[in-house]
């Protein structure tokens, strides 16, 4: 009797823990689809981006940050396509501009610039992952990302932000990626851990919204004897 009376109230202990969990998944799934719809809405009316953007990238093995600052100019085009540029100011100089699938970095202080393709590892090496996920829409990151609401956070001292953790369903060369949204669903934080640890992360601050950005920024003016490498 005592027996069947441990394993009654193990069973019913066992139930109550599931349903609880279950509760919970789903849950935190409806947080996930509410920061989804509201980011694939304030997609829809952006129509132009300037910010300050700060890009922190960690050595694992050296243990070291090295930071870069400087400008963002962004301009949404058709479906999930864009005209971006990043004008980097410290610690140096450097100029990076995609247009239609297309891209340039400058690089000024040697006179160097290099083309290619937008999904090129250069784009890669010089951020494009970060950026690339924080433009995301819904579909693309269910389709491509396990997606995992870890609560309310506030960045940059006092903005709140939900944080989404994306980790990819395929194999690819990143281990996972964190997102900071803010309150209208504006990506303003974004973080990339590579499979060694290392990571990189971009933020945004002194959002510009909808402001007038003339198209011919999104073009670098490439002086006179620049060396240009393509890849």
């Amino acid at each position: 009797m005592k027996l069947f009376l441990r394993l009654s109230l193990m069973m019913i202990a066992i139930t109550l823990f599931f349903n609880v969990f279950s509760v919970i998944e789903a849950k935190a799934q409806g947080q996930v689809n509410e920061i989804l719809n509201r980011m694939d809405a304030h997609y829809k009316v952006l129509k132009t981006l300037k910010a300050d953007v700060t890009r922190q990238q960690y050595n694992a093995q050296i243990k070291e940050t090295d930071v870069s600052s400087g400008q963002i100019s962004l301009a949404p085009g058709k479906g999930r396509d864009f005209s971006l540029r990043l004008d980097w100011k410290k610690p140096k100089e450097e100029t990076l501009s995609v247009v239609n699938g297309k891209y340039v970095a400058y690089i000024p202080n040697i006179k160097r610039a290099y083309t290619g393709n937008s999904d090129s590892k250069t784009v890669n090496d010089k951020g494009g992952n970060v950026l690339k996920i924080m433009s995301m829409s819904k579909e693309e990151m269910k389709a491509n990302y396990n997606i995992q609401y870890l609560g309310q956070e506030n960045v940059a001292g006092n903005i709140p932000t939900f944080r989404l953790k994306l980790t990819p369903k395929a194999a690819t060369n990143f281990k996972f990626a964190d997102l900071w949204i803010d309150g209208n669903g504006m990506p303003i934080q974004g973080k990339v851990t590579r499979l060694n640890d290392d990571t990189d992360s971009f933020m945004l601050a002194n959002l510009g919204k909808n402001v007038v950005i003339n198209a011919s920024i999104f073009k670098v003016n490439l002086p006179k004897g620049t060396e240009i490498v393509k890849s």
